[in-house]
Order: C-alpha cells, then sequence, then structure tokens
C-alpha cells in the first residue's frame, strides 16, 4: 500500500501567531503515524510559483494523511493558523511502481 503525504507551501505574515499552529502539529501529526520529511530548509523555485515555506510530512499510507487533514484537532488547529499564515495543502498518494 502506498505512502500518503501533505504537500504545503506556506506564506506566514505573523511569526508569533503561527507558533502556536506549529507548535501543536506534531502531536497531531503523530496520532496519524506522520513524519517530517521536509520542514523548511533552503529552496529553489525551478519553475512555477512558490510561498516562502514548504513543507512535506509522510504518513504510512494515503487514508492516514486524508484522515489526518480532516480530524477535529487539525480542523481546529487550521483556525489558529489562519489569521497569520495562508497556506497551499495537497494530499498526495506516493508511488510504489516501478522505478527507471
Amino acid at each position: 500500500m502506498a505512502k500518503g503525504y501533505w504537500m504545503a507551501r506556506i506564506d506566514v505574515s505573523s511569526d508569533e501567531g503561527y507558533k502556536p499552529y506549529a507548535a501543536a502539529n506534531p502531536a497531531i501529526f503523530r496520532k496519524f503515524g506522520g513524519r517530517y520529511v521536509v520542514r523548511g530548509g533552503q529552496f529553489e523555485c525551478a519553475e512555477g510559483v512558490s510561498r516562502s515555506r514548504h513543507v512535506v510530512i509522510e504518513f504510512p499510507v494515503y487514508a492516514a494523511a486524508v484522515a489526518c487533514f480532516h480530524s477535529p484537532e487539525y480542523q481546529a488547529n487550521i483556525k489558529v493558523r489562519q489569521p497569520h499564515a495562508v497556506a497551499d495543502i495537497v494530499i498526495i498518494e506516493g508511488y510504489d511502481g516501478p522505478q527507471p
């Protein structure tokens, strides 16, 4: 079964206001088996449009990634983030097929 991923692009307008959201996320993600693969760091926007922060979270299966996003805990935490940041979040199924 393929893993699931959140791919998030974020622009933060208030670092102080964003901190409670970021601090609450690890416990929520752990509940669904999630772990950070990318959390900030250096990047190059090679093509298209980017935001200032990028995050990739890996979940054991796609269904866990979807369930985490729709969980009451995360939905409440979104409300903490929204006044302080704009985010694009895509939930995507990993690929387990043949590799080049």
